[in-house]
């Protein structure tokens, strides 16, 4: 009987250990947020956001269960022209003033292919929360050969409408496109 609990109790721990819930937070220098929109209906202009936390809770190596959670102070955009951050970070825009974050957390994950899933969340941007299905890629994991670590890597890609959150209201089409594409790359290590 002694030998069946202690069975008994080695399978519990293992199981355990091997569902056990990780945590991977973004590292800022390999990780970037940024989007592209057009202007006037001829050119793209594109910009990131240098400031954001972001972190991934999941217990399935393939990240098939995977939750998501982003942080974005706004008045870190960059378009690489002061004065059109000056201009997006007013209440033309983002309001930084009112609304200083952005904020994502997903609430579910969907395969979609061999390393590829449909994200769905509640993108809260500008006082406004909706809810977005964003493409995502799984790029896979490597294990560094100096300490051990581990990163994954991830590619969201998708595409928002600014009037679904009522920035940039009084800049209708051709001047600024509705949509704005996103494209957010991320390494993210093992905690």
């Amino acid at each position: 009987m002694k030998k069946i609990l202690s069975f008994l109790a080695i399978a519990l721990l293992s199981t355990s250990v091997l569902f056990a819930q990780s945590t991977w937070q973004a590292d800022p220098a390999h990780s970037k947020v940024a989007f592209s929109i057009t202007h006037s209906g001829i050119s793209d202009v594109s910009g990131l956001f240098n400031s954001f936390e972001s972190t991934i809770t999941a217990a399935k190596e393939d990240f098939s269960d995977a939750v998501f959670d982003l942080s974005i102070e706004v008045a870190s955009i960059d378009t690489e022209i002061e004065k059109r951050d000056n201009h997006l970070r007013s209440a033309d825009f983002f309001d930084v003033e009112k609304f200083p974050k952005i904020t994502f957390k997903s609430t579910g994950i969907k395969k979609a292919g061999k390393d590829r899933y449909k994200l769905t969340g509640d993108l809260t941007m500008h006082g406004v929360t909706k809810p977005v299905t964003m493409d995502l890629w799984y790029r896979g994991t490597n294990v560094s050969d100096r300490d051990n670590s581990s990163t994954a890597g991830f590619q969201l890609t998708g595409t928002l409408k600014r009037s679904d959150f009522g920035i940039g209201s009084k800049f209708s089409p051709p001047m600024l496109s509705d949509e704005v594409q996103i494209k957010a790359d991320g390494e993210f290590k093992k905690q």
